[in-house]
């Protein structure tokens, strides 16, 4: 599984918010997720938390294109964004991935020979927690994404992932519910992306308010969806997440297998 170090270039994001608006703060918290084992870097210009105000592209353009242009040369870059304009800018400037929350710009990955990540969010992010409902999350949730993934393909895009998009227009039980059946997704083929660090969900099942009190949390959650075949882990905790994957590697390694750890420092 890899990991994708999660870059808000926003003042408004639920975790980190005006952390890393500077370019040059951006950068080199992207180096230090690099140095602790990060193979992705997913930037975003908007944020998408519950309640959150749109971002005309101008303005998301500003805030991510030079730290796409710096990244590109250094690792692979995500481009987090719903807006086709800033995700054929964001191409331009190096990305090699589109994270598309809205799950609608599958014919500009495929005009741009990029890879897509195609998103499940019912409503907008502004008003997807007022009173999200389904009748089957899973069968829902699968459904509409194998249907994106299907036309994607169909278009030609190079590579396409589906995210079931949690804590995105989700209650409380449908996020552990797509937790719990995330063997239904991988099962489609489709290579998965699991997005769950520092999320609401957590917060109440951990009785934890403070966002980035829950990186332990977010790391159990990383060791059971490589556990059921996720193929990329969306992470703010990139140092975290590592450690605890590769002990979980070494535990489930062979018996008298040094495991994943010290075959590295070898």
């Amino acid at each position: 599984m890899q990991i994708m170090g999660i870059l808000n270039v926003t003042p408004d994001s639920f975790s980190d918010g005006g952390e890393h608006l500077d370019p040059d703060a951006a950068v080199a918290w992207a180096e230090q997720m690099l140095s602790e084992g990060a193979d992705i870097v997913d930037v975003g210009g908007e944020s998408t938390r519950p309640g959150a105000a749109p971002v005309d592209a101008q303005a998301e353009m500003h805030r991510v294109l030079p730290v796409v242009e710096a990244l590109a040369q250094r690792c692979v870059v995500s481009i987090d964004t719903m807006k086709a304009d800033v995700a054929r800018a964001a191409v331009a400037a190096g990305a090699q991935i589109i994270n598309d929350v809205s799950a609608s710009m599958a014919h500009v990955a495929a005009e741009l020979g990029v890879g897509w990540i195609a998103m499940h969010m019912q409503g907008a992010p502004r008003t997807m927690q007022t009173n999200p409902s389904y009748t089957d999350v899973v069968a829902e949730v699968r459904n509409f994404l194998g249907e994106r993934a299907e036309a994607a393909r169909a278009l030609g895009v190079p590579r396409v992932w589906i995210d079931p998009g949690i804590g995105f227009g989700k209650r409380y039980v449908d996020n552990l519910d797509l937790l719990r059946r995330l063997d239904v997704f991988v099962d489609t083929g489709i290579p998965v992306v699991l997005g769950a660090s520092r999320k609401s969900f957590l917060g109440t099942l951990l009785g934890q308010p403070v966002v980035n009190q829950r990186v332990v949390g977010s790391a159990m959650v990383a060791v059971y969806g490589e556990a059921a075949g996720v193929d990329i882990i969306r992470v703010h905790d990139v140092r975290a997440t590592r450690d605890a994957l590769l002990v979980a590697r070494a535990l489930n390694a062979p018996v008298g297998t040094p495991g994943p750890a010290a075959v590295n420092r070898a």
